[in-house]
């Protein structure tokens, strides 16, 4: 394949399977773990990491060293913000002149609609990123430099802020975060690193340069209203689902500690995978609705769709929808075969699976005991959830010179 023929579609899919592939090679070096493991685990830790997903089949504290945490923080750090991010920031850096193919790819990663002002936007991501870092990384340091001592820390602020910022939702605690599960610190400080990171830099942007709700773009409207909305909803739908249930809420010595889990369990199944309860243990109508969160959007029957007195673009919507029924074919079919493969719950082969393709995370406890084939197929799907479905769809295609428009016919509906 040429290379200036590649479109950037293709370059995106070849960037994140080359960093896939050199953090599968990085953590099955000796020096990355504590006690061997397979490539099948290390090419499911390294998909998991860049496409920040959190799923895993190993213990991540317990199995690999610093060298490979380190190695896993840098993966969740460069497949948040994006890889192809950082190459054009590298030759920003060297004073390299950045050409139309460089910003098509930019436009084509940061998801925007223009290609003008894409690397502007790509200046701000990395300040803002590593700002909001930064600062809560200052704010669980306070928790946790008292409790481990500086450097020990440090470096656990550190990981988990970039973890929680990225929406990755890996931990250095085998139960994850349970056992700060009333701390308001950590529940505060975790929760807003994965919402602002949930509503994405163009929205945090937008409310930096603008301050006003008025005068914000109608994306970052819905982006703050949706976001608000299902927070505060699923809020209260899984405190009074879950608040008889000894396996969850129920044991919990306070209301305090109560309403803290709900808040973080509320706002976790966005796209973050990080958990204060035990996910397995939650009432099967607890599981459904959180998945229903995982896999959340809309769709309106209309030709013409109205929202805060602007017009949506047809485009949008049939975009929207081809997504929409790619992702349900996508998880239907990964669904039916581990159905075959796996001996376990239908409702927690459905929950992995929409928490892989929504890069989620969360899992009922099941990821360390799949398949090889369950494995694969899990890996296949966070891969799928991250580039988006139809990146991958349109990086096979061919572009057509002229294509030819063909005379219009009405069919009978209904």
């Amino acid at each position: 394949m040429h290379l200036k023929r590649i479109s950037p579609y293709q370059m995106l899919l070849m960037a994140f399977s080359s960093l896939i592939f050199g953090g599968t090679l990085l953590l099955k070096l000796p020096i990355s773990t504590k006690i061997p493991i397979n490539w099948i685990d290390a090419l499911f830790t390294a998909t998991s990491a860049c496409t920040v997903t959190g799923l895993n089949t190993v213990d991540t504290a317990s199995t690999y060293t610093i060298f490979g945490q380190v190695v896993i923080l840098l993966l969740i750090q460069l497949g948040g913000l994006g890889i192809m991010s950082f190459a054009i920031l590298f030759f920003i850096m060297l004073g390299k002149k950045i050409g139309f193919k460089e910003r098509l790819l930019m436009q084509q990663a940061l998801n925007q609609n223009r290609i003008g002002g894409v690397i502007k936007l790509l200046r701000n991501l990395f300040i803002i990123s590593f700002s909001v870092e930064l600062v809560a990384m200052f704010f669980l340091s306070l928790r946790w430099v008292p409790e481990f001592g500086w450097s020990k820390g440090l470096y656990y602020s550190l990981f988990h802020s970039i973890s929680a910022f990225n929406n990755a939702g890996f931990a250095l605690w085998a139960d994850n975060i349970t056992r700060y599960v009333g701390d308001p610190i950590i529940n505060i400080t975790l929760a807003g690193l994965f919402i602002i990171g949930g509503l994405g830099f163009t929205v945090i942007l937008d409310i930096i340069t603008k301050r006003s709700f008025k005068k914000l773009s109608l994306h970052s409207k819905i982006m703050i209203v949706s976001t608000i909305a299902l927070n505060l909803i699923s809020i209260v739908v899984l405190f009074i689902l879950e608040f008889r249930n000894p396996g969850t809420l129920a044991n919990l010595p306070t209301l305090s500690d109560k309403l803290w889990a709900s808040f973080f369990q509320a706002t976790s199944p966005r796209t973050a995978g990080f958990n204060s309860i035990n996910i397995g243990a939650m009432h099967d109508s607890s599981i459904f609705f959180t998945t229903v969160l995982m896999f959340i959007g809309f769709i309106r029957g209309k030709s013409r769709v109205v929202l805060a007195k602007r017009s949506i673009h047809e485009s949008v919507l049939i975009r929207s929808l081809s997504v929409a029924i790619i992702a349900f074919i996508f998880v239907n079919i990964a669904t039916f075969i581990l159905t075959l493969t796996e001996n376990q719950k239908f409702i927690a082969l459905l929950f992995e699976v929409v928490s892989a393709f929504g890069t989620v995370g969360l899992s009922m406890g099941i990821t360390s005991s799949l398949s090889f084939v369950g494995k694969i197929v899990i890996i296949v799907i966070m891969f799928l959830g991250k580039i988006g479905p139809l990146t991958f769809i349109l990086s096979f295609s061919r572009k057509t010179n002229e294509p030819l428009k063909y005379p219009e016919e009405d069919i009978l509906i209904g």
